[in-house]
């Protein structure tokens, strides 16, 4: 497998289990339990960091005069990573309305 490829799929496993736990941080939320959904979050954001920083090796490869070629595998992880960053905004803004809701009641 050749280095490209490789990162690739280290981007697509970590953001993808980043974008898992951000959705098992709302259903926490849903459920009442804030605290899990706090610990969720975080353990989100460190697959989410490995992810971005994978990615980013792959911009400073670039950035130093060695291009990257554009796959499909790439653009899709490319993908996945801008969807987990997209979901997590979503998940903390029903975290916080369910955080309200429990408040009122």
């Amino acid at each position: 497998m050749d280095e490209l490829m490789r990162v690739s799929f280290q981007i697509i496993a970590a953001v993808g289990g980043a974008r898992s736990s951000y959705v098992e941080a709302v259903k926490a939320a849903k459920n009442g339990d804030f605290d899990a959904a706090d610990e969720l979050i975080k353990k989100g954001d460190e697959g989410f960091i490995e992810g971005h920083n994978a990615h980013n090796g792959l911009i400073q490869q670039e950035a130093s005069g060695n291009p990257v070629d554009m796959t499909l595998i790439i653009t899709h992880a490319e993908d996945q990573l801008m969807a987990a960053e997209s979901f997590k905004i979503v998940a903390l803004e029903l975290i916080d309305i369910y955080r309200r809701l429990a408040e009122k009641n």
